[in-house]
């Protein structure tokens, strides 16, 4: 069980901003804390994964998108210790600062030919010195620190680091979110204020494509239905509507990934709210859906040329539903099945407006799933990619990843990049 709690405390954090672009920045300041003097050249080699999931996102307080702007705000700002929060409290010099930054041209950036999807080496050259810092398999996992090319740290195998060694099941997920002490799961009931707060954000403004904002529009005028359906769905996409566009208020990410913590905490939330559920329920769903999440994503990897907050955040999401709904864990594997069966193929194309689409298709297919699994209905093991047991069609997600789709990131990266 302190296993569990252990893995929810490591993977349930907050940040602010989306994790990739948010992360380089964290990198490129860890470089930049290493010397002093004036910046003369920042040198960037990003994975893939991250250039693509970097490309095209909002950047807290700048009204700006992009990696180029992020990377300097993280020389500027110079404060790795606030990690994946390092933009909050972001000032107007600043921001003037790195603007100059960026009319100066100092910025380079390349992509690296590692393996590693998660993978962001960041060099800061000074007229007094370098510093360069190396991240790698999760957004602050730092694997090496230089000044002046001198080693501070230096860890010798990163893969051994990661949401991937996990290794739990879906019982053992059930069982500790049943039973596991209620007061220790209360930080993951402020998580979920913390999310519903970004999604108030997402409904007052006009954020991104205002999907959430519109749909909720559209029931106030009658003209959909107001069903807790519609309500889950555009709670859900309103808060990746407001994140994806620059929303300075921090998320709870889960497994690496805001939209995921928003994916399979805000369906939850709004359920548990409709059922007049108590606090311990909710607590305990919001346990089960971040692990869910947490499990699947294992397979899936920390980035992924799949969509982890529709498929994992969903898949999630539709647990703590069938939860809070009075099913037991029969209905939560045959919750599973459903939705890995319904929109395993959904690809990610990088972070940007349109995650809120996909979160709330995913959030949809959580709604019918659940409503399937309490009803006993779930595909047939001869179905697809599903198994018989629901651990099996997790595991078959990572099979499908590793041995059939491994060119299509790549093939997603360049169609984004052809366009710039």
């Amino acid at each position: 069980m302190q296993r569990l709690l252990e893995i929810l405390h490591k993977e349930v954090t907050s940040a602010q901003g989306c994790t990739e672009p948010i992360a380089v920045a964290y990198a490129v300041a860890a470089a930049a804390q290493q010397t002093q003097g004036e910046i003369q050249r920042i040198e960037l080699c990003l994975s893939g994964n991250i250039l693509k999931n970097a490309m095209g996102v909002g950047i807290p307080g700048t009204g700006q998108t992009g990696v180029d702007i992020a990377a300097l705000l993280g020389a500027v700002v110079r404060a790795p210790e606030k990690k994946l929060e390092i933009l909050s409290g972001l000032t107007a010099d600043q921001l003037a600062l790195a603007q100059q930054l960026k009319q100066r041209g100092v910025l380079k950036i390349a992509l690296s030919d590692q393996e590693e999807k998660l993978y962001i080496d960041a060099t800061v050259q000074t007229d007094q010195g370098s510093g360069r810092c190396v991240v790698a398999r999760e957004h602050t996992n730092i694997v090496c620190l230089q000044r002046d090319g001198r080693p501070i740290l230096q860890k010798e195998d990163p893969a051994q680091d990661g949401c991937e060694n996990a290794a739990l099941t879906v019982e053992e997920i059930y069982d500790f979110a049943t039973h596991a002490p209620v007061s220790s799961l209360a930080f993951l009931l402020e998580g979920a204020r913390m999310n519903k707060a970004v999604s108030q954000e997402g409904l007052r403004g006009d954020y991104g494509l205002r999907i959430g904002k519109t749909l909720r529009g559209q029931m106030e005028k009658g003209l959909l239905e107001t069903s807790l359906a519609n309500e889950l769905i555009s709670s859900a996409a309103a808060a990746s509507d407001a994140r994806m566009d620059g929303c300075a208020q921090p998320v709870m990410t889960t497994a690496g990934s805001g939209n995921q913590g928003i994916a399979c905490m805000l369906p939850a939330v709004e359920l548990a709210s409709r059922l007049g559920s108590s606090q311990e329920a909710l607590a305990r769903a919001l346990a089960l859906s971040n692990l869910m999440t947490i499990h699947v994503k294992s397979y899936m990897g920390r980035l992924s040329p799949l969509c982890g907050a529709a498929i994992a955040g969903g898949t999630g999401a539709c647990c703590a539903m069938v939860y809070l709904m009075g099913g037991g864990l029969e209905q939560i594997r045959l919750a599973i099945n459903s939705m890995l069966a319904d929109h395993m193929g959904m690809i990610c194309d990088g972070a940007k407006t349109t995650c809120a689409l996909k979160i709330a298709t995913g959030v949809n297919a959580a709604v019918l799933c659940a409503t399937l699994a309490m009803n006993g209905i779930a595909p047939a093991p001869k179905d697809g990619i599903v198994c018989a047991d629901a651990e099996d069609t997790i595991r078959s997600v990572g099979k499908l990843i590793l041995d059939g789709l491994p060119g299509l990131d790549s093939a997603i990266l360049d169609v984004m990049l052809s366009k710039c």
